[in-house]
């Protein structure tokens, strides 16, 4: 059976499409958090780049990349009220890992969270990162001092 041509040339349309979308939403948000940048500190700055470097190897896996979570499974950290207001467990739990039942938007997650073996520094820029993206917004630095006088 042939495929008619066209239908190639509608399929590199829609391709080319997709891709110069993707550039421009990637641009977007580089322009957006290069604007807001712009009024952090430097180094919390530099801690969320180093964050953002991390979650993408440790992180990402459950809390997906655009910090939603899985439904029932893995907690958001997008928007996520417990992440905002629960400074210290949050850090313990990027530090030592969590068990047990927490609430975060409302709704109860009661999965496991393994210790990724962080130093105190990457403890702090993961937490930098996440408490700076996705609609959390955090001015407030969680500096390697802080995670260091947090025990388990």
């Amino acid at each position: 059976m042939r495929v008619p041509s066209y239908l190639f040339a509608f399929l590199y349309i829609v391709l080319v499409g997709c891709i110069s979308s993707e550039k421009k939403k990637i641009n977007n948000k580089s322009e957006s958090h290069t604007q807001a940048s712009k009024k952090m500190d430097p180094k919390l700055v530099e801690s969320i780049q180093r964050g953002s470097e991390i979650y993408s190897d440790l992180c990402v896996t459950c809390h997906l990349p655009n910090g939603k979570g899985v439904p029932n499974l893995f907690p958001p950290l997008a928007q996520s009220d417990y992440l905002m207001n629960n400074r210290i467990e949050s850090i313990k739990a990027i530090k030592y890992g969590l068990n047990g039942e927490i609430v975060v938007n409302g709704k109860s997650y009661n999965s496991a969270m393994v210790a990724q073996g962080l130093s105190d520094t990457e403890v702090a820029d993961v937490m930098n990162y996440i408490s700076n993206s996705w609609g959390n917004e955090n001015r407030s630095m969680v500096s390697e001092k802080e995670v260091s006088e947090i025990k388990p």
